[in-house]
């Protein structure tokens, strides 16, 4: 079981636009590294957009599922495991951080990257360095479960389970189109995408 990455995602206007992230690619090639993060990003940025407000759900790409919750209040959570970390412990985390995350940060129009310098005096620069340790104390769901007993009446019905990625496109879209249509994507990222999608090993752990 493997948890590879948390991101926060502004999802209220199009495009959406992560706001904070937190990867863990070490499992994969030093040369792929980039591409894969690269790809998550994009991944999650693109079911973020596509998932309204109020609604859980889980998005399968490949060998990643990506489980994303979107709030009311224009922002979204968003998980990348792998097919067998529990999706429960998925959607806890997501609870946990997107409640964090919205309490310190409740004009969420305002925000933008860590890695972008506000251009204006009314922009705000999002830091939340918290999500890089959740990304190893959720490494491994039995502790992370306990952590999050108070959290086990999540509704369970309110959850998509296992829905492709093609499921959340708008018709016509093709995965494969977005992903040579994006400038978050770098050329080495597109060629790796493609690639990775013919010999049907995209998210292979070496």
């Amino acid at each position: 079981m493997k948890l590879f990455a948390i991101f926060v995602v502004r999802n209220k206007t199009q495009p959406a636009k992560a706001l904070a992230e937190a990867k863990d690619v070490s499992s994969f090639g030093f040369f792929q590294r980039s591409s894969v993060g690269e790809f998550m990003t994009f991944m999650a940025q693109t079911i973020a957009e596509r998932t309204k407000a109020g609604q859980r759900q889980s998005i399968e790409e490949s060998n990643y599922i990506g489980h994303v919750y979107a709030r009311t209040e224009g922002v979204a959570g968003v998980v990348i495991t792998d097919k067998d970390y529990p999706t429960r412990v998925a959607f806890g985390l997501l609870n946990k951080v997107l409640d964090e995350f919205t309490t310190r940060y409740p004009n969420i129009d305002r925000l933008v990257p860590s890695n972008s310098p506000s251009s204006s005096a009314t922009e705000q620069v999002c830091s939340y360095p918290e999500l890089q340790q959740y990304l190893v104390t959720y490494q491994d769901p039995k502790q992370a479960d306990t952590i999050m007993m108070v959290q086990r009446e999540l509704d369970e019905t309110k959850i998509i389970l296992h829905k492709t990625i093609e499921s959340v496109l708008e018709r016509g879209e093709k995965m494969e189109s977005l992903v040579e249509r994006s400038g978050e994507l770098s050329t080495q990222s597109r060629i790796f995408y493609k690639t990775a999608k013919k010999q049907n090993a995209c998210c292979v752990i070496s």
